[in-house]
């Protein structure tokens, strides 16, 4: 089994406006890219920037950000 950290970034981008990977990196002080790698699961975020970015959408992080268990 392997924990993975999992989260609801892009869902969350569209039910703002179809907020792009690029104006979400601006107001919380990442590029692009960082956010699409954040997305994907390919890289985790600081403490720091998980919850930028959960104050961004207006959501508790527990809500942006959850860990999933692999069986």
């Amino acid at each position: 089994m392997a924990d993975r950290l999992i989260n609801s970034i892009r869902t969350l981008r569209f039910l703002n406006g179809e907020m792009t990977q690029a104006e979400l990196g601006a107001r919380v002080g990442v590029t692009r890219q960082t956010v699409a790698a954040i997305e994907q699961g390919k890289y985790s975020p600081s403490l720091e920037t998980g919850v930028r970015i959960a104050q961004v959408f207006g959501k508790p992080v527990e809500e942006v950000f959850r860990w999933e268990t692999e069986r």
